[in-house]
């Protein structure tokens, strides 16, 4: 969430430069520019950052560990011994950052590439004859469970097994594909012997790990300098961030909202590029089928098979990128695993994500004297510099407007998956269902809490009031239910808690931290720190706890421990103290007989059961990291897993739509044009089976 213009944190770094920071001019082993960017984020984090760490051995062995994970977190390339070698830089870190040196990065650069050449090897080798599927032997999945290699001969058989399990599932998908075909009389699908399939998946996955391999010496060494930097910056807390110079474009890319291709963000996860986050408005958004989680496993393009789909395990997120993207009205298909181990063939037609889909927009579910209504806001948006843009505030005050023309009896503020924004728009939202007064305190440090309030006395709606969230809504859209919460204005509903997210962030731009010496080593990327704190106004903070609502329901995330809280080196949770506010009167009194009656609902509601029961089976296969890598084994653990998985399908969905239908002033923009009437449809598509909205309306309708 950031809060203030980045020329204020500017300011306060050119000070401090000029106050005696000291950047290298001579670096004789021309390493000149890695030095700058060294000296320059270890002196702007310990000026800076709202919690300064002290520079020891301590904090040493931190970065040694953080760095060597990075290399290597897969552990198929360093032995045990190389890093028992580096380890002698373990205590030296400290200093080492002081002095603006990177001999530990130099040795431990040098060691990776060393063995990752001598991987190179492994892996042409055993690709290039048949695996033994018969003998009885099992592979670890969870790398985090894995210790490094004692010798090469152990390495390579760690590499063996690694591609064993990968060749395994490509002869499990292909055999899959072919009994689908015979059921079905395809005579599309060519089919062949088990040898014949097996010889196809080792040359597939050689031609795969060929272009990894490639696409890992396509990284140049600011790439690596980059990790090194972030082993640093992540000891502070895990928002605080160092961009080399292309990736501080792509932050700033991401950051301007301009989006192509389906409009999911992706992320890796060792050998998997996974979905982070699903663009509300864009393309796979309006498919609905992917979801945050799932793995990428193949893509194939409109004109292709699904069985000559390109398989993308092991490439790197810039090269999925590369064959997700495409123009505007073309299909690609992801295959992808699901968190529960299933797989889906997603087709999914490239747009551009409209700007309005991101926008606050209103709903009317029910009818007669039920109305109730429904607004969404998928994040708090607001332009600094240009007073003429849209405003967040604003436009929820005029959806407000118009849902009280329809007459509805209380509305339904959704925020699930709002990641956050502007902190003036959560002041100013909260303001229009509150008297004035103190809606968030922010706490830089060194300084006395800062009381933000809002100083309008108006109410604009004095209504019931459901607010929905679930683990994904983080930052400001903790303040905001945090608020609303404090003030007993409304309930609470969703995950048993948002993320947990209690920090400020701003970005600074390197080269304007310099002066015109070191326009030689330029550009030198940007750096991403936290600088304050929020806390509720209660003084309590969201920071690792989250917000917990006063009903709530089962989800993925039920077992399985999820947001900030699960983040290395995130800053602790603590208190300041209260803030004089006084708490909402009006209805607050249905409160405890609305709240009981939804759990008695909930709690005999068969699809909530469901999803409670999905939630425990979940957690336990994800627990189970070993895999049998004997075929006939492997096969009939996976006809289980996939056979289980069906018992949830469609359990998230309303036995009885919800009514849906569009407020009475935008009905003439609703039906203005086909893509208009197409893409209405299509939320209330959504809208209409949605569980959660089902149970979020009957509460509403409650408070009435």
């Amino acid at each position: 969430m950031k809060i203030y213009k980045w020329k204020y944190l500017l300011l306060g770094v050119l000070v401090a430069l000029t106050l005696g920071f000291y950047l290298p001019r001579e670096n004789e082993d021309g390493n000149r520019k890695d030095k700058v960017i060294l000296n320059l984020v270890y002196n702007v984090l310990n000026s800076s950052h709202f919690a300064p760490q002290e520079i020891n051995d301590e904090f040493s062995e931190k970065v040694f560990d953080h760095f060597i994970e990075s290399l290597d977190y897969s552990k198929r390339f360093l032995l045990k011994d190389d890093v028992e070698k580096l380890s002698t830089y373990r205590h030296q870190l400290d200093e080492e950052i002081r002095d603006s040196e990177l001999q530990f990065f130099e040795d431990a650069y040098e060691t990776y590439n060393l063995r990752f050449e001598e991987a190179d090897k492994y892996y042409k080798e055993i690709l290039s004859e048949p695996f033994d599927y018969s003998a009885n032997e099992e592979f670890e999945t969870d790398e985090a469970k894995l210790d490094f290699a004692e010798d090469e001969e152990a390495l390579r058989d760690r590499w063996r097994k690694y591609l064993k399990y990968r060749v395994l599932i490509r002869i499990g998908d292909r055999i899959e594909t072919q009994r689908d075909a015979e059921e079905k009389n395809d005579t599309a699908v060519t089919i062949k012997s088990f040898a014949e399939i097996e010889a196809d998946a080792r040359e597939k996955e050689m031609e795969l790990h060929d272009e990894w391999f490639n696409t890992l010496r396509d990284l140049d060494r600011i790439d690596w300098v980059g990790v090194y930097m972030n082993s640093i910056t992540v000891v502070y807390d895990p928002h605080t961030q160092y961009f080399p110079p292309e990736r501080q474009e792509d932050f700033e890319i991401s950051m301007s909202g301009q989006l192509e291709g389906i409009g999911a963000q992706l992320q890796q996860k060792g050998d998997y590029v996974t979905i982070s986050k699903i663009i509300t408005g864009s393309a796979c958004w309006k498919q609905g089928d992917l979801e945050v989680g799932d793995k990428v496993l193949k893509v194939a393009q409109e004109d292709e098979r699904d069985d000559e789909a390109m398989d993308v395990v092991g490439m790197s997120v810039r090269k999925v990128v590369k064959y997700i993207r495409g123009p505007k009205g073309t299909e690609v298909r992801l295959t992808v695993e699901k968190l529960d181990g299933s797989r889906q063939v997603i087709p999914i037609v490239r747009d551009v994500v409209e700007l309005e889909a991101t926008f606050a927009k209103s709903a009317v579910l029910g009818e007669g004297d039920n109305k109730v209504g429904y607004i969404k806001l998928p994040k708090f948006y607001v332009d600094f510099y240009n007073d003429s843009n849209r405003d967040c505030a604003e436009d929820v005050k005029k959806e407000i407007a118009k849902l009280k023309k329809d007459n509805v009896n209380g509305i339904i503020l959704d925020l699930r998956n709002n990641g956050g924004g502007s902190l003036q728009g959560v002041i100013d939202i909260v303001g229009l269902f509150i008297d004035e007064g103190p809606v968030v305190q922010v706490k830089a440090p060194g300084r006395e809490p800062q009381v933000l309030e809002d100083k309008d006395d108006a109410v604009y709606y004095d209504g019931p009031l459901v607010v929905m969230v679930n683990q994904f809504s983080a930052s400001a859209s903790e303040i905001f239910a945090a608020a609303i919460q404090d003030y007993k204005r409304g309930l609470i509903i969703g995950s048993k808690s948002t993320f947990g997210k209690g920090t400020v962030q701003n970005v600074l731009d390197m080269d304007r931290a310099v002066n015109f010496t070191y326009n030689d080593v330029k550009p030198l990327g940007a750096l991403k720190l936290t600088i304050q704190k929020y806390y509720r106004i209660n003084g309590g903070t969201p920071q690792l706890r989250g917000v917990n609502p006063e009903i709530v329901l089962p989800d993925n995330y039920t077992y399985i421990e999820f947001g900030e809280k699960e983040q290395e080196y995130a800053l602790p949770y603590d208190e300041i103290g209260s803030a004089k506010y006084t708490t909402w009167k009006k209805g607050t009194d249905k409160f405890s007989r609305v709240i009981a009656e939804s759990k008695q609902r909930i709690a005999g509601n068969e699809k909530f059961n469901l999803i409670d029961e999905y939630a425990r089976w979940l957690k336990n296969e994800q627990d189970n990291s070993v895999v049998s890598l004997n075929y006939e084994k492997y096969e009939l653990e996976r006809e289980e897993s996939e056979k289980e998985a069906k018992k949830y399908e469609g359990m998230r969905k309303t036995e009885n739509d919800i009514v849906v239908h569009s407020n009475t002033d935008d009905m003439p923009v609703w039906d203005s044009s086909e893509d208009k009437q197409k893409e209405r449809e299509q939320w209330f598509k959504s809208l209409r089976n949605d569980l959660y909205l089902a149970e979020a309306l009957t509460v509403t309708q409650d408070l009435e």
